[in-house]
């Protein structure tokens, strides 16, 4: 087994600015170690983070076909036939035909689905607003500019 090393911490401020290289070393580190934390904030143990991504974007975009939910969330049709058979096994989503093509299968989020991205997402958002809430508000305009500025840069 591998020794842990300590959590690493930010790069110390200082009067130049970051290279580009630097800086996205710190955020994909700040990043991913925000996402982890949030990541554990969730409904239920139950659902896996893959099962819970796929009702959120049903959630979110209404229903989908197996195929589109695998493009929608990089991975293989197989991985996603699997994982929507799991979810439909726990009463999260619905799989019907689709009635102009009998061969696909439409995938919707059920109303037991849909608490759960709800409650999810309450259980997110609030820790986050109590870790917002430590901070002065200098320090939340910095970050509502930063959050502004990584949707941008993830939507390119």
């Amino acid at each position: 087994m591998m020794p842990m090393t300590p959590p690493r911490t930010a790069r110390p401020a200082t009067s130049a600015a970051p290279t580009s290289a630097e800086l996205a070393d710190d955020l994909r580190v700040a990043v991913a170690r925000a996402n982890r934390r949030l990541r554990r904030e969730r409904s239920s143990d139950e659902i896996t983070d893959p099962q819970y991504s796929v009702l959120a974007a049903l959630d979110r975009h209404g229903p989908s076909t197996p195929t589109e939910l695998a493009e929608h969330e990089n991975v293989r049709p197989p991985s996603m036939t699997r994982t929507v058979g799991c979810l439909v096994d726990a009463g999260l989503v619905t799989r019907q035909l689709d009635p102009d093509d009998g061969r696909r299968a439409i995938i919707a989020i059920s109303p037991a689905g849909a608490r759960h991205v709800a409650e999810t997402r309450r259980r997110r958002d609030a820790w986050l607003a109590s870790r917002l809430d430590e901070l002065d508000a200098e320090q939340r305009e910095v970050l509502a500019r930063a959050a502004a500025l990584l949707v941008g840069l993830a939507d390119r």
